[in-house]
């Protein structure tokens, strides 16, 4: 592993971060004493650079396949710079040890903002209208920005950061994938990503290949869950119906019936609302049917009464198609709805 990581830097000795020893990481973190947290990687730590900058030191203690993930970090967000991309400011490698150095965020993640009604992590509708529109802006510039289309592949709340004025930073590139801006479609040999925001095309190849609107839909679930204050994808549910949130609350909405928003003022309701409806426009299960980021944007800049519901979609449209015009088709697919595919989805993911 460390030789791969090595040669990769070697080729690329253009990077942008700095390089630092294993010693220069500990002085940084005063010995790792003040922990942010951690995840499936490692844990992050609090840590200060020389010339006086807070940094998040990243230790990369539980590795997969072979440093692929330091790799992926450091050839993406080492290359480009954003202001809705979290900064990588420097890395470390040196035998068995390997740490990411980011910019210091001090609101933290997103993920412990969205689903509190109430006490100091709750966020107005305003200011998540903002967030969602500065994720959109970093999500875009991966996809058209730079001089490699980048696939973040791992959107959700976790991973966006929030610096002290609140703007949005995309972050965790371990399972990005580059490639040239006009492949539009990549192949990957195992779904990536995390359980409830996974674009369905990862799983279901018949529905279209995998490309960058694979953020799309997985932006698309951030979004839904920043406006309802929920998660998307709820197992113990009330009712079997809310088990996948978006499919519920498109019923909802074609119903007439309006959610409830709670103590929310009528400005506030009317940005969850849009919120929503924008969400639910990108629910289209074929990859080629949503939109762009740049569309997404617009999306949420206009008003709520130019926004229009799409039809509620089927997996496979043009095996439906086929059978309205008389042609038999004894493919499963053309009957399976949103819902049975979610709910295979997440026995897929229990089963591995």
């Amino acid at each position: 592993m460390y030789n791969m990581i090595e040669e990769f830097l070697q080729i690329n000795n253009n990077l942008m971060p700095i390089r630092y020893s294993y010693s220069d990481i500990r002085k940084m973190s005063r010995g790792f004493k003040n922990k942010l947290g951690e995840g499936g990687y490692g844990s992050v730590y609090k840590g200060k650079l020389p010339s006086g900058c807070l940094v998040a030191i990243k230790m990369l203690e539980k590795s997969k396949a072979n440093g692929q993930d330091f790799i992926n970090e450091v050839s993406t967000i080492g290359r480009i710079h954003h202001v809705n991309v979290v900064q990588l400011v420097g890395y470390c490698v040196e035998g068995s040890k390997r740490a990411l150095l980011y910019d210091f965020m001090s609101n933290g993640s997103l993920d412990k903002y969205p689903f509190s009604l109430e006490g100091i992590n709750h966020l107005d509708c305003k200011t998540m209208r903002e967030i969602s529109c500065g994720v959109a802006c970093g999500i875009k510039y991966l996809h058209q920005g730079c001089n490699m289309e980048i696939l973040h592949f791992d959107i959700k709340p976790h991973n966006i950061l929030l610096d002290e004025n609140f703007i949005p930073k995309v972050s965790d590139f371990g399972l990005a994938r580059l490639c040239p801006l006009d492949n539009s479609i990549v192949s990957l040999t195992a779904a990536r990503g995390t359980m409830g925001y996974i674009a369905p095309e990862l799983f279901y190849k018949n529905i279209g290949g995998v490309s960058n609107k694979a953020d799309v839909y997985s932006f698309r679930i951030l979004l839904m869950e920043m406006a309802s204050r929920r998660k998307t994808l709820n197992a113990v549910a009330e009712h079997t119906s809310q088990i996948y949130f978006s499919s519920w609350i498109y019923d909802q909405f074609s119903k007439g019936n309006d959610l409830e928003m709670g103590d929310a003022i009528e400005d506030e309701s009317k940005i969850r609302k849009k919120m929503i409806i924008v969400a639910l426009c990108c629910i289209q299960m074929k990859p080629s049917n949503r939109p762009s980021m740049n569309r997404f944007k617009e999306m949420l800049k206009g008003e709520v009464e130019s926004l229009q519901m799409l039809p509620k979609p089927f997996l496979c449209l043009e095996e439906n198609t086929a059978n309205d015009k008389g042609v038999k088709s004894n493919s499963r697919c053309s009957t399976t709805s949103l819902n049975d595919v979610s709910e295979e989805i997440i026995q897929i993911l229990d089963a591995n």
